[in-house]
């Protein structure tokens, strides 16, 4: 009963800041919680879901050159740009830091926290006009952080 109780308020949060995609996630675990299929469905999400999510998210980010919007050429451009460039760095930068975030929460066993790095990116999407895609990012600089502060 106490995780239906946090899942409610991470659902109020959502709804409150209009993150719909945390909102209608939440509402999925509250009603395969209802139904009595979490105990069936929650293990297999446990594992695979992060990856794939990330595959989902990784194949629409590239339809556009799987449907030619963006050529070769336009690769081209956008690598002999500063804008480019610095995309490069900080998409290398931003994908360390999840790989950092999700052994983090997965294999170190801090998935705690998680309701703080939800309700975080909520409230940034709801005040900030942000999209609440970055728990794993942020999680990765907390990995940093707490790294740093146990040595």
């Amino acid at each position: 009963m106490n995780s239906n109780i946090i899942l409610l308020l991470i659902l109020a949060v959502a709804i409150l800041g209009k993150a719909n995609s945390v909102a209608i996630a939440t509402c999925i675990l509250l009603i395969l919680k209802l139904i009595g299929m979490d105990k069936f469905i929650f293990p297999y999400i446990e594992k695979n879901g992060m990856n794939l999510g990330l595959i989902l998210l990784i194949a629409a980010i590239m339809i556009p050159i799987a449907n030619g919007s963006v050529t070769i050429g336009d690769i081209k451009s956008v690598f002999t740009s500063w804008i480019g460039v610095v995309a490069l760095v900080l998409s290398f930068i931003a994908t360390y830091l999840s790989g950092l975030g999700l052994n983090y929460l997965t294999v170190q066993g801090q998935s705690a926290i998680m309701p703080a790095l939800i309700i975080g990116a909520v409230a940034a999407a709801a005040f900030l006009g942000g999209v609440p895609v970055g728990p794993l990012i942020i999680s990765g600089i907390l990995a940093l952080f707490a790294k740093f502060i146990e040595k």
